[in-house]
Parts: C-alpha cells; sequence; structure tokens
C-alpha cells in the first residue's frame, strides 16, 4: 500500500493536497540519475549553467500568481504580501550573478617555472532539506547556488509545503535544465535519515530546529557529508536612547508580526533604553494594533493563521506561562477567540518580562514578543546574549560607529542597524551556538558548496 501525506491547511483545517511519499526503490533510482547527470553538469560551461539558470527564476516568477494564494492555503501567509516572488529573484539573480567571480581559480604568483592555483570544485549530489515558513527563499538559497556551482540537487520539502517543490520542479523542466540534475521527492522523516546515512549524499543544506539539526548530523555521522545547518533562533533587538524612534517602532513591529512571527529572524525579545521604554511601548503597542488577523485570501488581512495548532498552541502556553509570572498583556491575550487547537493567533505584546520565563528565553516562533526595559549598553549586550542561538541582533541608534562597536559584542551570525527580517545576498546567512553552521549566500556559500583543489604545476 503507497504511503501519502497530507497538506492540513491551516485556513480551515482540510486537506488541501495529498501526495505519495517517495519509495526507497524511488529514491535509489533518483541518487544514481543524479550522479549520472552532475558528471555531465559539472563539464558545462559557466555561462550555460548561468543561462539555464535564469531561465529557472524566470519560470518561478512568471508562476507567481498562482503561487500567493497557494502559499496561504499551504502555510497562512496573506495574499496581501505577494508571496516571496522579490527575494527569490533579488537572491537567485545574485548568486548567478557572481559566480564566476566567486568560482574562479585563485592564482597564486611568485615562483619562476612554477604555476600554482586552487579551483574550485563541485561536491557531487546536494540533499536540500527546506521548512515551510519560507518556503520558496530557503530553498532558493541553496538550489540556486548548489547548481550553479556544478553540483546536482535532490529537494526534499517541507510536508506543509509540498507543493513549493514540485513548482521548483516545473520551473526546472521549463528552464531545459537537464534531466536529473534537479529532482524533487515527498519522503518520510526515516526515508530522509537513511538516505543521509547512505553515504550517497555529499552535502545536506538544511533549515529547520536545532534538534531536526541534531537528527541530520546523527544521520550523517561517518558518511564524511559536508553541512550546512540553519536552525533554531531567539533573535534579540536594542533600542538605544539615541534611536530614530519612530522608525525604530514601525520596523520592529513588522519584525516581530510579519508571516505570523514565523521567521527565521524574526524578532522575538526587545531590550530598551529606560529613557525611551514609556514612548517606546505606547507606541508599538498603537502600531500592532493595526495588523489585523484573519483569512489570509483576504487583501485586508495583515497576520494570517500559523502553520499548524499545535505550533500556535506552544506560543499560547509561553504567554500563559508569562503571565502566571507576573508579565503584562497588552493586546490580545485574553481575547483569543480561536483558543487551544486553532492556528488562528492574535499578535501578543508582553512587558514586565524577564529571562526566568521561556518567552525571552526559548523559541516562540510565533506572533509573540517580550520587551525589556534596560539602564545602558551593557546590560542589553549581556541579555542579548542570553541565549542558546545566534542567527540576527538589531541595533536601532543614530551612531554608526558605536552600533558596529556593540555588533562585535553580540553572540550573532548577522548584525543589522536600523533594520531587521532582511537577507542581503551579497553577505554571508550564517548563524552562532545553536544555530547551527556553514552559512549561504555570497562568495562564502559558493565556498560551503565546492571543493578546493589545489594545482601545483612545474616546467622543467
Amino acid at each position: 500500500m503507497t504511503e501519502t501525506v497530507e497538506i492540513v491547511s491551516p485556513i480551515d483545517g482540510r486537506v488541501y493536497a495529498e501526495r505519495a511519499l517517495a519509495t526507497a526503490t524511488e529514491i535509489k533510482a533518483a541518487v544514481a540519475l543524479a550522479r549520472h547527470a552532475q558528471a555531465h553538469w559539472r563539464r558545462a560551461a559557466l555561462a550555460e549553467r548561468a543561462a539555464g539558470l535564469t531561465r529557472f527564476i524566470d519560470a518561478l516568477l512568471d508562476m507567481n500568481e498562482e503561487i500567493v494564494p497557494e502559499l496561504a492555503w499551504q502555510m497562512g501567509r496573506p495574499v496581501r504580501f505577494g508571496g516571496e516572488a522579490r527575494g527569490v529573484e533579488e537572491r537567485g539573480r545574485h548568486m548567478i550573478a557572481i559566480a564566476e567571480e566567486a568560482l574562479k581559480p585563485i592564482q597564486r604568483s611568485g615562483k619562476d617555472g612554477f604555476r600554482r592555483f586552487i579551483s574550485r570544485e563541485p561536491l557531487g549530489t546536494m540533499l536540500v532539506i527546506a521548512p515551510w515558513n519560507y518556503p520558496y527563499l530557503t530553498a532558493i538559497n541553496a538550489v540556486v547556488p548548489g547548481l550553479m556551482a556544478g553540483n546536482a540537487v535532490i529537494l526534499k520539502h517541507a510536508s506543509q509545503t509540498l507543493l513549493v517543490g514540485e513548482r521548483f520542479a516545473a520551473a526546472v523542466r521549463s528552464a531545459g535544465l537537464p534531466e536529473g540534475i534537479f529532482q524533487n521527492f515527498a519522503m518520510s522523516h526515516d526515508a530522509t535519515e537513511r538516505l543521509i546515512g547512505s553515504g550517497e549524499i555529499d552535502h545536506i543544506n538544511f533549515t529547520g530546529s536545532a534538534e531536526g539539526g541534531r537528527r541530520i548530523e546523527m544521520a550523517a555521522a561517518g558518511t564524511f557529508a559536508s553541512l550546512t545547518l540553519e536552525l533554531g533562533g531567539k533573535d534579540p533587538a536594542y533600542v538605544r536612547e539615541d534611536a530614530p524612534l519612530e522608525a525604530s517602532i514601525e520596523n520592529l513591529v513588522d519584525g516581530a508580526f510579519y508571516n505570523s512571527g514565523q521567521s527565521c529572524c524574526g524578532v522575538e525579545r526587545i531590550y530598551v533604553h529606560e529613557n525611551l521604554f514609556g514612548r517606546f511601548v505606547e507606541g508599538f503597542v498603537e502600531h500592532a494594533k493595526t495588523y489585523t488577523l484573519g483569512n489570509p485570501l483576504d487583501m485586508g488581512t495583515m497576520v494570517g493563521p500559523m502553520a499548524q495548532p499545535r505550533l500556535a498552541d506552544l506560543v499560547r502556553e509561553q504567554m500563559a506561562e508569562a503571565l502566571r509570572k507576573g508579565a503584562k498583556a497588552h493586546l490580545h491575550t485574553r481575547d483569543d477567540r480561536n483558543g487551544p487547537g486553532s492556528p488562528y493567533l492574535p499578535p501578543e505584546i508582553l512587558t514586565n518580562v524577564n529571562h526566568q520565563m521561556a518567552v525571552m528565553r526559548e523559541e516562540s516562533f510565533g506572533p509573540v514578543v517580550g520587551i525589556m526595559k534596560v539602564r545602558d549598553d551593557d546590560e542589553a549586550i549581556a541579555l542579548m546574549n542570553d541565549s542558546p542561538y545566534g542567527l540576527t541582533a538589531s541595533i536601532w541608534t543614530s551612531d554608526f560607529e558605536r552600533a558596529a562597536a556593540l555588533g562585535a559584542r553580540i553572540e550573532t551570525g548577522t548584525v543589522f542597524m536600523n533594520r531587521c527580517d532582511y537577507l542581503d545576498p551579497g553577505l554571508v546567512w550564517t548563524g552562532v551556538k545553536e544555530t547551527g553552521k556553514g552559512g549561504s549566500l555570497s562568495e562564502i556559500g559558493y565556498h560551503n558548496l565546492t571543493q578546493p583543489k589545489s594545482y601545483h604545476l612545474r616546467r622543467i
């Protein structure tokens, strides 16, 4: 009997789509096909790869009108935001554009009679395990540079957003890329771990929870496959006394509640200088009231349902614990009409919070943010670093030099000043501590998807 997986829509709880899980025979055949295709693809001229992947990006963008409501049905993002086309285009085209420079051999000079250089060689077959929260963007981060670098890619998308993988596969066909160089499968967790442990995969790119990352590492043990892992986060923001107040409020409300708080680099905790605290909280609450919760298919909706009811219930539990310990709620916590078991969770702001509360210490990944008062930079930095995670941190200030100096003290992969919740494809996307290892985007992303090879040539 064929095993299947269902996409249960957060909009109404009904099954939106159902797909068959790949069998062991199908997965084995896919790996063999990938290896065969990659042996030829790696020898293709970089210009040929770039042309094919440009057609791939174009094909994805042409689908966007259909993709936007499809995303709402799969994971709940409101249609008013237009999907992920802008980021897909920016990241995809940037990585194509920099490939020639990033992948060109590094020449070494200074020795007569010798030619010495380091080339970048593809790793082989990549497995990309993509999450549901930004299902196109997280996949693009690995798929485009992976293929540009000469690798074959097998995509295993999250069960909540399986149709995204099918869109990728359709765009690859439309672009006329070689058969087998990109393949998409619905796979169970067990089948995925068996594939990783088979030794047939050369690189794994995983975006998900810290626990999921640990399982990936254990499955890959002894295979010597390389890993890129983007895992949990509890991203902080610090609003200094000299911060541009209105801009800080507007941007941080969006950073906390966009995508129902289900952003890898969403702002989950905010530390505000005591001299600004009252005005900041007042303005933050007023602006957050405009973030309406509703059906994501309605153009007026700012905040849609969370992807799954269990995820919303986790946030409810964190908020309930904080309130029991003395936190103050400023929006809808006691007016959650849908209640436990519903993915519809309104945004919430908590003050009177501290680091003994889970909402300030553990990943929430939902529409809740805690705001704490701090005396000075030192207290803010100590609290920002009091976390097992480190993906991004934002500093809100009018002083570039001070922001850079404070950023050097923060345990994080990216330091922002006066912005948040954004990936610049010209900069490496990486994390520290339990947020993961490796990095994507920029030329460093290419370094993580290739193997250096040295040439030491002597003339006699």
